[in-house]
């Protein structure tokens, strides 16, 4: 909720003729009220477009919800879910992240399911009990039907904080979470880092083999720091 509409399709045109040197897959979440100019600019790019959270029923009454039924139907491609903001800001529980993983698949959208500790359930060494609690509650019995599934870890503690996570320390968690994550899939299941990401951190993540690319915050809702997140993750 950073940008206004008229912002958003500032920030979507000003991306659009970046002089952008990648072939990484680019994604940008804009808000709820912004995804239909968004997609419109973004046609013919690189650029997809995802909805920054769904509700898991398709169509009925429920007042100020917007399905992922319908952000499909609207031409997005990705959903978040389950970002940290959202279970620990709105309360949301595992098991409507749960609900929410399951709809995006049924709707034909690919869930990025955000899993992530607070800084005292790290600090008292609890961290991969949480991770293990959040990674079960959305994929143990997960029927993918026919589609795919993203991971982000994103550490509560270095959210917005600029306390990034060390890329060694990440390295670790994402390579746990990529074994952990064999229980549950048989294919490679891609695994993102998020947790204040710029332009200067941002080459430190992805040259690590375990990481796969980066959830990006409030870097990517500026032009310029998020092109220069964009050109310098390309190694």
């Amino acid at each position: 909720m950073y940008l206004s509409l008229e912002e958003s399709k500032n920030l979507a045109e000003g991306l659009k003729m970046a002089d952008l040197k990648t072939d990484a897959t680019l994604t940008v979440f804009p808000s709820s009220l912004a995804i239909g100019e968004t997609i419109k600019i973004f046609e013919n790019t690189n650029f997809a477009v995802g909805a920054q959270t769904v509700n898991w029923t398709p169509k009925g009454a429920y007042t100020g919800a917007v399905s992922a039924f319908l952000y499909k139907e609207a031409g997005c491609r990705y959903a978040l879910v389950g970002h940290s903001e959202r279970r620990h800001v709105f309360g949301e529980t595992d098991v409507e992240v749960r609900k929410k993983t399951e709809a995006c698949l049924d709707a034909g959208l690919v869930p990025v399911v955000c899993i992530g500790e607070k800084k005292e359930e790290k600090d008292n060494g609890e961290r991969e009990c949480r991770l293990k609690t959040q990674l079960e509650a959305a994929f143990k019995d997960l029927n993918l039907n026919g589609g795919r599934v993203i991971v982000a870890y994103e550490p509560v503690w270095a959210i917005g904080t600029g306390e990034a996570c060390n890329p060694a320390d990440a390295d670790d968690v994402h390579g746990w979470i990529k074994n952990e994550l064999k229980q549950y899939f048989k294919e490679d299941v891609p695994v993102l880092y998020g947790g204040s990401v710029n332009e200067k951190n941002v080459a430190d993540y992805i040259k690590l083999e375990t990481i796969d690319g980066v959830l990006v915050g409030g870097a990517s809702t500026k032009l310029e720091s998020f092109t220069a997140l964009i050109n310098q993750a390309t190694i």
